[in-house]
């Protein structure tokens, strides 16, 4: 997969579950069957990290076309680290039964996120 892909891919996912997180928070909750999160506070959460994919959407988008350089190097570790840790947050929320079956969609989500970044930290630059 090229790098510009992947960045696009990141940004059409931040887009719509930040849009969706922003504006449709009760229905997310209740689809992924977190009843208990439908309270002020889980909204402000909710909202803030929508905000943070917004951030990280423009990111991606305005950065898809970089060269290899330590500025790419370095969102590409940022981006690895984030998904990775929304990896193992979305797999302990799902086993803690924080979600039902559909937060192992999200925890798929991650993975791959996670795997498609790292791939552009072992593969060596090209001349």
């Amino acid at each position: 997969m090229k790098f510009k892909t992947m960045m696009v891919i990141k940004a059409v996912v931040c887009l719509v579950m930040g849009s969706w997180l922003m504006f449709f928070y009760n229905s997310i909750a209740n689809l992924l069957g977190a009843f208990s999160l439908t309270n002020a506070l889980s909204l402000f959460h909710a909202q803030e990290y929508a905000g943070a994919m917004f951030g990280i959407m423009l990111i991606t988008w305005f950065g898809r076309n970089a060269v290899e350089s330590d500025l790419r190097r370095g969102i590409i570790w940022g981006l690895t680290i984030y998904d990775a840790i929304g990896f193992v947050i979305s797999v302990i929320a799902t086993l803690n039964g924080l979600f039902n079956f559909l937060g192992w969609s999200i925890a798929a989500l991650y993975l791959f996120l996670t795997l498609g970044f790292g791939y552009f930290l072992i593969k060596p630059p090209k001349p």
